[in-house]
């Protein structure tokens, strides 16, 4: 992504970051957030044990979604250590992007406690817990499981979302992931390696699949490599996937999108199984939310920061959408006559339309009618929420239009 002038940024997120004694001091000497005792900042990427920034591609529209920062830890650090410093190399490289970030099982079992230097690195950094992905690393003894269900409660209740990695060769139990309905669920990069040559494991994969589309979860492939991998993701009906098959090994958020490339798909007939096509869920791209009080320049900000956010959805302190905002619509007013004079400093909200709410089990040819009944705002992006109404993310109408047009072509 380009580099984001100042004025420009994402409101809430600073590039200077003073940091806390508890950090290494009063403040920290660089521009950026500084490493604290016993956790390492993770240098340039080239050197020995710095930071991997790894894009999460959609493979539907070929964007970039989200940023996995995977930073080595080092001998002798505390187990929380690498995860820490994953946050302070985001900040320093200025990703915009929602995070997805590893952590290891212990440290979740572990309890609050030893989650503070972790929620310390977010305040410091200005990140929002609502904007990372948790992945939990490593296997699960059969007497931890209730501890770490509970840690899993405990971040959620933060606003932090949870992912489970390894999935398909970590000790992880199947009905875990059924009591913790992780958002994300990340296949074994191995599993994935050694998939499309070896049909038991391609099985394996398949089924894995439709386990976590069942229980509600996305899946991401990681580690693509070749063509005939990312034809095998496709047809499982993963939708997202990173590796260098889509990004190079020195690829970073600073250096843009451009760099990203996503193979034409090799038409194949497949049939619908469902008339009414799968839940929006499977859709769903995170929503960049601001608060209900926030002002038309601050949206303004956010939409000039990142050229593929499509709306900004305002939310109250629940997480509960208040409003939509879209993109064409809000940028043409407030380019017009005294557009920014008049209204920059007031609140965004008198510019924003009422969200398009969905649930996150309509099916998409409903959503499709949700969409449709304002002729004037037929592609706004819909607002996906859960059961008690708090905003899980967007689903565009193009992507839900691309896939009915396969249904009826039989694809």
């Amino acid at each position: 992504m380009p580099v984001i002038p100042a004025d420009l940024r994402t409101p809430g997120f600073h590039a200077s970051v003073p940091m806390p004694a508890e950090f290494g001091g009063a403040h920290a000497s660089g521009p950026m957030p500084a490493a604290a005792p016993g956790y390492g900042g993770p240098g340039p990427q080239s050197s020995p044990g710095g930071p991997a920034f790894l894009p999460i591609v959609d493979l539907d529209t070929g964007g970039v979604v989200a940023v996995e920062v995977a930073a080595e830890p080092r001998p002798g650090d505390p187990p929380l250590a690498a995860t820490v410093n994953a946050v302070l190399a985001a900040a320093r490289e200025e990703a915009l992007l929602p995070l997805v970030l590893p952590i290891p099982v212990s440290s979740v079992i572990g309890g609050s406690a030893g989650l503070a230097p972790l929620h310390e690195a977010m305040r410091v950094c200005r990140r929002r817990p609502r904007e990372v992905i948790l992945m939990i690393e490593g296997h699960v003894a059969p007497a931890d499981r209730a501890a770490l269900l509970s840690g899993v409660d405990g971040l959620r209740a933060v606003g932090y979302l949870i992912a489970f990695g390894g999935l398909g060769t970590a000790h992880l139990p199947l009905d875990l992931l059924a009591d913790a309905s992780p958002y994300v669920i990340v296949l074994s990069g191995d599993l994935v390696g050694r998939v499309p040559r070896d049909q038991r494991r391609g099985a394996l994969v398949e089924s894995l699949v439709g386990m976590a589309k069942g229980a509600g979860a996305h899946v991401l492939a990681p580690g693509l490599r070749d063509e005939a991998q990312l034809a095998a993701v496709r047809g499982w009906g993963i939708r997202l996937a990173q590796g260098p098959l889509l990004a190079p090994l020195d690829w970073r958020p600073s250096q843009g999108h451009g760099r990203v490339h996503v193979p034409l798909p090799v038409p194949e007939t497949t049939t619908a199984n469902v008339l009414l096509g799968p839940r929006v869920q499977e859709f769903l791209l995170p929503a960049v939310t601001l608060s209900a009080e926030a002002t038309a320049e601050e949206v303004v900000a956010v939409f000039s920061a990142e050229p593929s956010v499509t709306s900004v959805i305002l939310v109250d302190e629940y997480q509960r959408p208040q409003g939509s905002i879209d993109r064409s619509r809000f940028l043409l007013f407030m380019a017009g006559a005294y557009g920014h004079a008049l209204h920059a400093k007031k609140p965004a909200g008198r510019l924003a339309d009422q969200a398009k709410v969905v649930a996150k089990t309509t099916p998409a040819i409903a959503a499709m009618q949700v969409a449709g009944r304002d002729n004037a705002r037929v592609y706004d992006d819909l607002v996906v929420v859960d059961e008690v109404g708090r905003c899980m993310g967007v689903v565009r109408v193009g992507d839900l239009i691309r896939h009915v047009a396969e249904l009826r072509t039989g694809r």
